[in-house]
């Protein structure tokens, strides 16, 4: 939906409940947390060499991940 311009909504969210009636933060409210880790999938890359001698796959384009992480590679 929209926000009116407002941004970074999941971690700063602002007002969380009502004013007098119920006066609590609604049971399920979203709230601020852990965001990322996610496994993602990146399609289209293209593999521009493979070199088993020094144990690599040389892919055009960005690759999801921090350095030295595992990676799967799919066709």
């Amino acid at each position: 939906g929209q926000t009116h311009g407002q941004h970074n909504r999941l971690r700063a969210p602002g007002s969380l409940g009502n004013a007098s009636f119920a006066s609590r933060v609604v049971k399920g409210k979203k709230m601020a947390g852990r965001t990322g880790g996610d496994r993602v999938k990146v399609l289209n890359l293209q593999v521009v060499k493979i070199m088993p001698e020094q144990n690599l796959i040389l892919v055009s384009g960005p690759v999801p991940g921090a350095k030295n992480s595992t990676i799967i590679l799919e066709k």
